[in-house]
């Protein structure tokens, strides 16, 4: 197999798998566009249309449900401006009626509903402040963990940082009610403290900072040091301009992490006032769960602002990659 047959199969493959990804998120917006009533009828999946009888009264139009069609006469149920039938089985000539299709048709009030129907602007509120607060702690303690387990020599330095590694493999539920144990002692549940201070070391985070001090030649530190820098000159002067891109990448992920966090708070807290998006959105869903296009608008406005930063970030995100893989 030539190098050119072997490169056009691979990007095929890959604009395959990214179609593949990417179909429920078209999926999703295209519904978020409907109304429900032409979602129930299944008729379109990726563009929004409508299709709909009026009743043409001189100048003015009234939707209407056809209910039977005759040659002289046609038999319908009006409706009013909300779509709801007001006066059954009216007979009406048939060449009034006709039908009305938009295509695309776009309805940009379900985002506008889905917004009202709960307090999305509640839950938006506490996930920035949360995932701001979350990210400050996250940097701090990633950056001097890091530098420690990758420039500084103390005994156990090594076993220290693959028992950090090693607590990376224990799922969420394990340690859930022992959390809530402990979080119950020192009074911090249904508080901003619980959803916060305990996100605030990132084991991922820090391995990332690790891998890249690490890459960094010995001799800027050799060259610090003789100058007279001391250890937090140099994480500050040295390291710390040369991570911008390790440092876009944790603080990418860090907002993701806290924007998409569920099961934690939803445990940790029951004020309504204290709601993140991701449970908020859980208590949408039971509130309109037959609504299936104010849950699918809600659930678009909730993932965009992650979007629009990951793809602002993607090379960051990329270079850091690429130097975590780097040996010791």
């Amino acid at each position: 197999m030539n190098e050119k047959l072997r490169m056009t199969l691979i990007y095929a493959t890959l604009i395959l798998c990214g179609l593949f990804m990417v179909v429920p998120f078209l999926w999703m917006i295209s519904t978020s566009l409907m109304t429900q009533a032409e979602f129930n009828k299944h008729d379109s999946v990726f563009v929004p249309k409508e299709e709909y009888h009026v009743w043409d009264q001189g100048e003015q139009s009234r939707p209407v449900i056809l209910v039977a069609r005759e040659d002289k006469e046609a038999v319908i149920h009006l409706l009013d401006k909300d779509r709801k039938i007001v006066k059954e089985y009216v007979r009406v000539p048939t060449e009034t009626v006709r039908k009305v299709k938009k295509v695309p048709s776009i309805h940009w009030e379900n985002f506008r509903k889905a917004f009202q129907k709960v307090p999305f602007g509640t839950y938006f509120a506490n996930t920035l402040y949360v995932s701001f607060l979350t990210l400050i702690g996250v940097l701090l303690t990633s950056m001097l963990a890091a530098y420690a387990f990758a420039r500084m020599e103390f005994k156990g330095r090594d076993l220290f940082f693959y028992l950090f590694l090693s607590m990376m493999m224990v799922p969420e539920p394990v340690y859930l009610i022992s959390s809530y144990v402990l979080l119950d002692k020192i009074s911090w549940l249904d508080t901003y403290q619980a959803l916060i201070i305990p996100w605030c070391v990132n084991i991922f985070t820090i391995f990332l900072f690790r891998q890249h001090f690490k890459s960094l030649p010995k001799e800027l530190f050799e060259s610090a040091s003789m100058d007279g820098c001391s250890t937090f000159g140099m994480l500050w002067r040295i390291i710390l301009p040369l991570s911008k891109s390790v440092i876009a990448t944790a603080t990418v992920f860090s907002i993701i992490g806290s924007w998409n966090s569920f099961m934690w708070p939803l445990v940790m807290t029951t004020r309504p006032e204290l709601r993140v998006l991701q449970v908020g959105l859980s208590y949408f869903n039971q509130e309109a769960s037959t609504q299936t296009t104010l849950l699918m608008a809600a659930s678009t406005f909730s993932i965009v602002p992650i979007l629009i930063i990951f793809f602002l970030a993607q090379k960051q995100i990329i270079a850091s990659y690429a130097k975590a893989g780097l040996k010791d």
